[in-house]
């Protein structure tokens, strides 16, 4: 049988576009064409008469049930196809069909060519359609050079918004509006506060630069220009944060796990190899904000029964600058767990007395070769957490370090690894 084929044409958005006569006598011989509406304004002059177009909508499952009529479809998409863009969908969902580009400039390509901006070192996010998770990112490890797609939610003025939250404010924001449109194209500089009260029309896409880098860029790595880098990292420079650099439970100083202990619990861990990270019981949220801050990939998940606990953690994460934490209030024991991120990684800082059966919980969802820590400060804690590790048949206990700091009692640092795959049910 005959692949099915599809020819994918990138477009701009002028409305004067120029195609090569290799794609005008594409689209001449054309029958069976499909994109967005947009893209069918730009290009229905050139469309042959009788033609069909199959509009590119969601469900897509529709649109694609509707290619499966044809052997041939010339599809119109935005800028690069394999930019974040439509023919990534067609490769994925079909395979084994055949494939030819077409590609135009993609929209952050198009907003650094007006703005005279060298992009080779531009990290890109997309947010569109999807969470703030890689945004959040590329801020803690503070990219020198973002170009970000946006959309409706993910607008210019709430990407402001969240950067000035978390204290991100060494960047100017370049917007661009309808770029390629010769009537309604804008591009704008702007600071983050001034993103915060201007209206954007959509489409619109952005380029976010780091003030400090740039500087840094022109100096010599002298003593004076590696003091600025450091600052320019920001609250991710320190490698154990200061536990004064918390706002406290109550002011109460024994609610934190302290830094050095905080440390070598993410050690235990193994987060630089994890990607879902669960601490239960997170109190002031300080293991939550090292390991976010430490571990910008992790997808973090903290649990708190005392609903105190949501604005503290709220605080903490805007004053420490660590977006992207999921909080949860109420019982671990009686929570809902089935939307969140599965967990290959899980602290349990606080349990009320009910260790064994958190442990039973977290083992029933953990995957296979995630690991759960613990630090005990009793022989009564300790001996429930032996006993929850031995009660649950997929752990396999690992050697425990005994640590102490200051005038504080010794601390345990247990753990145990997940050794089987999860019960079918």
């Amino acid at each position: 049988m005959e692949k099915q084929k599809f020819i994918v044409i990138g477009l701009t958005d002028s409305r004067q576009q120029y195609f090569r006569p290799e794609v005008l006598q594409l689209i001449k011989g054309g029958s069976v064409f499909s994109g967005g509406l947009r893209h069918r304004e730009i290009v229905q002059e050139l469309l042959p008469a009788s033609c069909q177009w199959i509009n590119i909508t969601a469900p897509l499952d529709a649109v694609f049930a509707q290619y499966t009529n044809h052997s041939e479809v010339i599809v119109f998409a935005s800028g690069d196809p394999l930019f974040f863009g439509f023919a990534n969908t067609i490769i994925k969902r079909l395979p084994e069909a055949s494939v030819k580009l077409y590609p135009a400039f993609n929209s952050l390509q198009t907003l650094a060519h007006e703005l005279l901006l060298p992009y080779e070192d531009m990290r890109i996010i997309s947010l569109t359609g999807r969470p703030w998770h890689e945004f959040d990112r590329a801020l803690i490890e503070c990219a020198a050079k973002m170009g970000v797609l946006t959309d409706r939610e993910h607008t210019p003025g709430a990407i402001a918004e969240r950067m000035l939250a978390y204290q991100y404010t060494d960047y100017v924001m370049h917007v661009g509006e309808h770029l390629g449109n010769e009537e309604k194209q804008r591009i704008r500089t702007l600071t983050l506060e001034e993103a915060t009260t201007s209206t954007f029309e959509h489409p619109n896409n952005l380029i976010l630069v780091n003030k400090r880098s740039t500087h840094l860029s022109s100096v010599s790595t002298d003593k004076v220009a590696t003091e600025q880098m450091s600052q320019q990292k920001g609250r991710s420079a320190y490698f154990g944060i200061p536990d004064e650099g918390f706002q406290l439970l109550n002011g109460r100083e024994k609610m934190i796990t302290k830094a050095p202990i905080r440390l070598l619990t993410l050690s235990a861990l193994g987060l630089q190899a994890r990607t879902s990270f669960w601490d239960i019981g997170f109190c002031t949220g300080s293991v939550s904000i090292e390991a976010k801050l430490q571990f910008p990939h992790l997808k973090v998940t903290a649990f708190e029964i005392r609903g105190e606990g949501k604005q503290l953690m709220r605080d903490n994460a805007h004053l420490l600058g660590a977006p992207g934490i999921t909080t949860v209030i109420g019982d671990f024991l009686q929570a809902d767990l089935s939307s969140l991120p599965l967990p290959d990684a899980v602290f349990i800082g606080g349990h009320g007395g009910k260790l064994k059966e958190m442990i039973t919980k977290v083992t029933e969802v953990l995957s296979p070769g995630g690991i759960i820590v613990f630090n005990s400060v009793s022989e009564q804690s300790r001996t429930l957490f032996l006993e929850g590790v031995e009660s649950n048949q997929r752990l396999r206990l690992n050697k425990p370090m005994r640590v102490s700091i200051d005038d504080y009692n010794p601390i345990t640092i247990m753990s145990a690894t997940c050794t089987l795959q999860r019960p079918t049910i």
